[in-house]
């Protein structure tokens, strides 16, 4: 069988690193970029750049890869989606909910595979979390906390810390526990003197009775990415920077001190660090979304679940001080 014909729109920051990917996944071959801005990376190799979306379904694409600004998703998409071609967006889907609505509703009547580029559920660590979590590894699940905080990227200027950088942790955390949120209320605050929030601190519930807190923000000088998982046996520690997994078990106490003797409390017990297998998720995404063309698998992040966790997004804003923006 001939590779897959990829486009590539947006060549910024993100859209290099799906320039290289495409370049090496077997079963695809790059035969289109556009940019309207032009291309800052030098990614196009021989390839000319094009203007728009309408030159690159032009180029006779089977498959693309959106990139552009979260702004342009809708317009883009819906176009891609009219040409039948097949198309992963980087997240969040759509700048609005009723952005995203449109998007699912256009791919769905048309047949084609869409998908959207929450990529730390291909992250090892939380691969192998989730795969421990399903087995039983935890027992019954507490709640889920993560912190992802880091310095302000200037490449975002149209969505605040929320839509771009808390959907990671909204998609993250219901794929994690097989279940969708079910409440949510934040916190968020403007410090940098940009018109979008750069801090939020969110708290919530899934369906399943799991609590969730999310601290993210673009002010820390340090870059931090890290999901912890409690349950009945102990608690998980993803850092997904390193793609490390480790497991804090729980220790066996007894007291024969009467007031704290019901108290059904833990203590410090092992700690093991797993040997996992650490591939390159932005590769594993992209297998993924090939397969899906192929008809070959359904490991992606469907249009669906990608305006499941935007309405979220929606939610923690709308709950806040601040409209979503």
């Amino acid at each position: 069988m001939s590779d897959l014909r990829v486009g590539l729109i947006g060549l910024g920051m993100m859209g290099r690193h799906h320039a290289r990917v495409v370049r090496e996944v077997e079963g695809l071959q790059l035969v289109a970029v556009a940019d309207a801005t032009g291309d800052p990376h030098g990614v196009a190799g021989g390839l000319p750049v094009l203007r728009d979306v309408h030159e690159l379904i032009a180029a006779g694409i089977d498959m693309a890869v959106c990139a552009v600004p979260t702004g342009m998703h809708e317009e883009v998409g819906l176009a891609l989606a009219e040409a039948g071609v097949h198309t992963l967006i980087e997240k969040p889907v759509a700048h609005t909910v009723e952005a995203g609505e449109r998007l699912v509703k256009a791919f769905a009547e048309r047949g084609v595979v869409g998908a959207v580029g929450h990529i730390e559920r291909y992250n090892p660590a939380l691969q192998s979390l989730r795969a421990r979590m399903a087995n039983g590894d935890l027992g019954d699940i507490y709640q889920i906390a993560t912190r992802r905080q880091g310095p302000f990227p200037a490449r975002i200027a149209d969505v605040g810390v929320v839509k771009d950088l808390a959907t990671h942790d909204i998609d993250l955390t219901a794929w994690l526990a097989q279940s969708a949120y079910l409440t949510v209320s934040a916190q968020v605050a403007l410090r940098s003197g940009r018109p979008h929030e750069d801090l939020v601190a969110a708290t919530g519930r899934l369906a399943n009775g799991t609590v969730t807190n999310h601290l993210v923000n673009w002010l820390s000088p340090m870059k931090e990415r890290v999901t912890v998982v409690t349950g009945e046996k102990g608690a998980f520690v993803a850092d997904t920077l390193t793609a490390d997994l480790t497991f804090y078990a729980n220790g066996v106490v007894t007291t024969e001190w009467d007031s704290v003797a019901n108290f059904r409390g833990v203590a410090e017990g092992d700690v093991t660090r797993y040997a996992i297998q650490k591939r390159e998720p932005l590769r594993v995404e992209h297998e993924k979304f090939r397969d899906a063309v192929l008809g070959r698998g359904s490991d992606i992040v469907t249009m669906q679940e990608g305006q499941n966790t935007l309405r979220t997004a929606e939610q923690l804003l709308s709950s806040s001080s601040v409209a979503p923006a």
